[in-house]
């Protein structure tokens, strides 16, 4: 017997899944901020040791590379949630709607196939190098590919995402209005 009030249905569930992107893309920056502070903190400690006593932390600059690599990719996973990676729409913007929506399938769809080579790959090298430890802090070096396993996941869900639900592409706005052109986007964060 279901429980009362609560909702299970496909387009209950449907509808969920941009509240969960929602709050995978708070998380992911938080972790991002988090992370960039640990590294101007990692790599600003040890300036001072160095140039100041003489010393330093020999482990900072491999954490600091490791938190860079992460932050990168979580980077890449934000900004496809937040549809803010670069793209030239001068062609795609002259298009009729119908035309334009096929345009942004073919698009994703290539995407979604870069992902997956991204996936896969990192993947691979996460597999063959997790035996590797780095030289200094033991961590294993398929820490550092497991970033591209986990970007490659997100986004392929992402742009799964985006194929199979009508209109996840440009939400309640028609195609030609979902994406603002260079001139309107300004300073945009």
């Amino acid at each position: 017997m279901p429980v009362q009030g609560s909702s299970s249905s496909p387009h209950s569930l449907l509808t969920r899944v941009p509240q969960v992107f929602k709050s995978l893309e708070k998380a992911l920056t938080l972790l991002m901020v988090l992370a960039l502070v640990a590294m101007i903190a990692l790599v600003f400690v040890n300036v001072v040791l160095r140039y100041g006593f003489n010393s330093g932390i020999s482990i900072s600059v491999e954490l600091s590379r490791f938190l860079f690599v992460w932050v990168t990719f979580m980077g890449a996973v934000t900004a496809l949630i937040r549809q803010e990676h670069l793209s030239v729409n001068t062609f795609a913007d002259k298009l009729p709607a119908a035309c334009r929506r096929v345009l942004d399938r073919v698009v994703t769809l290539v995407m979604l196939g870069c992902c997956l080579m991204l996936l896969k790959g990192s993947f691979d090298q996460t597999v063959l190098n997790w035996s590797n430890l780095s030289p200094i802090s033991g961590i294993p070096v398929g820490v550092f590919y497991l970033a591209g396993l986990m970007a490659g996941v997100l986004m392929s869900l992402i742009l799964l995402w985006r194929l199979l639900t009508p209109l996840a592409l440009h939400g309640n706005t028609p195609p030609n209005s979902a994406s603002p052109s260079s001139d309107q986007q300004g300073d945009t964060p």
